[in-house]
């Protein structure tokens, strides 16, 4: 559906504030800016700026629903024969080539990293979005292979995709704070995800395939297929 004018200015206006907002976090810290600065450098009403965003903290995690959604969209439009462990593997290596900031591998990403550390309140609300993001990978992963209720599968496997998206990302973020150049570390992080994704597909990389075309059925939980090539 098309973009109407009204819904494409309220887009941009949350933007604005958002990046405004972003940029005086990131220069002075978190807990060092209220929301009436924000306001003001926005030229907005702290009312709007409450419209757009319920806390401070959505504030500076603006894109807070996309992150906790990643993987599960990543696995929900995932190639015919593609595991969810090969589909985030591609997506993974795909952000880690362009320097997106999807998985944390994109210049400035050790700033964000920082101010997080210096504030309580944003190490507690990252903390719920990792909880998140895996609620959502499980969920995903136990409608797409028609898990029964009691099935633990999904839990487990999504509980292995995050460890390994978490700790790639962490890895990044400390060695960028550390003053090193990002590009040496993206192809340090390469040999890393490489080894994490092969050990995590020789565990659940059958699991969860989406079916070739014209196939009859989807396999049920805990069944394995051959996985596609990469």
């Amino acid at each position: 559906m098309e973009e109407g004018l009204r819904e494409r200015k309220k887009r941009e206006t949350r933007q604005r504030i958002a990046d405004i907002a972003m940029g005086l976090f990131l220069q002075r810290g978190f807990d060092n800016v209220t929301v009436a600065e924000v306001a003001r450098a926005a030229d907005v009403s702290v009312n709007t700026v409450f419209n757009y965003f319920r806390t401070k903290e959505d504030l500076f995690l603006d894109r807070s629903e996309e992150t906790e959604d990643l993987l599960a969209r990543v696995v929900r439009e995932r190639r015919a024969g593609e595991s969810a462990v090969e589909a985030v593997r591609r997506d993974f290596f795909e952000a880690l080539d362009a320097g997106d900031w999807r998985y944390g591998m994109n210049e400035g990403a050790d700033l964000f990293v920082q101010r997080v550390r210096e504030s309580v309140a944003l190490q507690s609300r990252v903390r719920m979005l990792d909880v998140n993001r895996e609620d959502r990978l499980t969920r995903t992963l136990a409608e797409e292979t028609d898990a029964d209720p009691d099935d633990l599968t999904p839990s487990l496997v999504s509980a292995q995709i995050c460890a390994v998206v978490r700790a790639l990302t962490r890895h990044f973020a400390i060695r960028q704070m550390a003053g090193e150049d990002p590009a040496p570390i993206r192809a340090d992080i390469r040999e890393h995800a490489e080894r994490a994704f092969d050990l995590l597909e020789r565990g659940v990389g059958g699991y969860c395939p989406r079916p070739e075309p014209g196939s009859l059925s989807r396999p049920r939980a805990g069944e394995r297929s051959t996985p596609a090539p990469r």
